[in-house]
């Protein structure tokens, strides 16, 4: 009797097997793979995850190009005339498309260069013990030492009733990059990150945007003073808000909503954004062969280590801070425990960046925090104590703020509304990870013309 075999089977041992090909995955094989580990990395869709190919690069594309619009019609604050300026929104989107191309393939280019076995293929954990764990996959199950879970995240579709008969109406990030056309009108449910920077994009082309937000204030848990000054500004732009606001039901492009009063409102949108948040992605990959502990994603320690010995999870799939920066450390940090390097994650100076135009940005305790937390100073200044910031935004404003430990001075906090604040906030992360206080800040050298200065001129006034 003849045998059929599905797939050949594929006993290599691996030292480090990798589920999952995002900022948290292909950085941990990077790592690995240099540091002259035997790495395997699977990865069903594109290398990069949502990160690159769904969210953080094609939104960063998609806002610069809406940035150089927004200047090319108000060149003339600044002494320059553009006449007939427009936004061409398939070549736009073409443009995303073309630098999310050239990222993925550098990607691949440095899995090569590491080292690094990528197959295409999703992957399905057969099970296993500490030293040897099996992974199937369509061209071949392998063996590992140690498994990095790096399965990532996926949009939260809520509830709603109508929301399946609308079809699509209905977007998320994924596919509101795909689209082929303008909406003249755009409903986004959800205020935080991802849908304001959306709502940045869509109103600086001209669509008329909506956010309903259920909580009374937008960007979450981001410092409130700083979310209030940005969702002044794009009130002024033409932007409708809905805050605390619950979305009831939707009837085409109808969305239907309680108001903070409880009465009964309807918006329209050609078009619809869900963005209420992002969930762990735990199904399909054999998770129960292996037993992990899971919550809202798998529980990990300061090493990125599961319940299982030998099993560690990184990004997304964690639940906790879904970033694609966090991702990459927490890569980093695992490696370096199966490298035998001494490390830990450290979550006090992971910033925030929102890429709306005024950007947003922060990091450490916002305000909030602080104050129910009782013995910490809170100092600011508007950004226009820089030279710079005033050179460049004309008719702008913005503001940046400092936290620190009354008692020892540290820096605890520091959040920032105003470009280029997504690049300077950095100096501020430097500050909390290695402890500096407020006065040592201020003996820093910044380098003069810069935005970057109203770190130390806001360091100044405590």
């Amino acid at each position: 009797m003849e045998i059929t075999m599905t797939h050949e089977i594929d006993t290599t041992m691996y030292d480090l097997a990798i589920i999952g090909g995002g900022p948290a995955g292909y950085v941990a094989a990077e790592r690995a793979g240099a540091a002259g580990l035997s790495v395997i990395l699977f990865e069903k869709n594109s290398l990069g995850g949502v990160c690159l190919n769904e969210g953080c690069i094609p939104t960063k594309t998609l806002l610069y190009s809406a940035k150089v619009y927004n200047y090319a019609l108000h060149g003339d604050r600044y002494g320059v005339s553009i006449d007939n300026a427009k936004a061409d929104f398939s070549e736009i989107m073409a443009r995303k498309n073309k630098v999310v191309k050239k990222l993925v393939t550098g990607v691949k280019s440095a899995m090569k260069s590491a080292g690094v076995e990528v197959r295409s293929e999703s992957a399905h954990i057969l099970g296993g013990s500490e030293g040897r764990f099996s992974v199937s996959s369509e061209s071949g199950d392998i063996e590992c030492r140690k498994l990095l879970i790096c399965t990532g995240s996926m949009a939260v579709v809520p509830p709603i009733p109508g929301l399946s008969e609308a079809n699509d109406i209905i977007l998320t990030n994924k596919e509101i990059l795909s689209l082929d056309k303008q909406p003249e009108s755009l409903i986004i449910i959800g205020g935080g990150v991802i849908g304001m920077e959306f709502a940045s994009f869509f109103n600086t082309l001209g669509t008329q945007v909506t956010v309903i937000e259920m909580m009374p204030k937008i960007l979450g848990p981001m410092d409130s003073e700083i979310s209030e000054m940005l969702l002044k500004a794009y009130s002024k732009k033409g932007i409708e808000f809905k805050l605390g606001c619950k979305v009831t039901g939707i009837n085409g492009t109808t969305v239907s909503y309680t108001d903070a009063d409880g009465n009964e409102c309807n918006a329209e949108g050609e078009r619809i954004l869900l963005s209420v948040g992002r969930r762990a992605v735990l199904d399909g990959y054999g998770l129960e062969s292996l037993g992990v502990e899971t919550k809202r994603g798998i529980v990990v320690n300061e090493k990125m280590q599961t319940s299982v010995p030998g099993v560690y999870a990184a990004g997304d799939v964690t639940g906790f801070s879904m970033l694609a920066h966090t991702a990459s450390r927490e890569g980093e940090v695992a490696v370096n425990d199966i490298l035998g390097k001494e490390d830990n994650m450290n979550y006090s100076a992971i910033p925030g960046v929102v890429y709306t135009n005024p950007e947003v940005a922060g990091v450490g305790l916002t305000e909030e925090q602080a104050k129910e937390k009782g013995g910490y100073v809170v100092k600011k200044l508007p950004m226009n104590f820089s030279g710079r910031f005033v050179a460049e935004n004309e008719r702008e404003n913005g503001l940046c703020k400092i936290i620190t430990e009354e008692k020892s001075g540290k820096v605890a906090g520091v959040h920032m509304i105003g470009n280029p604040c997504s690049e300077i906030i950095q100096s501020a992360c430097i500050a909390i990870e290695t402890g500096m206080t407020v006065e040592q800040l201020t003996k820093v050298v910044f380098p003069h013309p810069t935005v970057s200065e109203i770190i130390k001129e806001t360091a100044f006034t405590f």
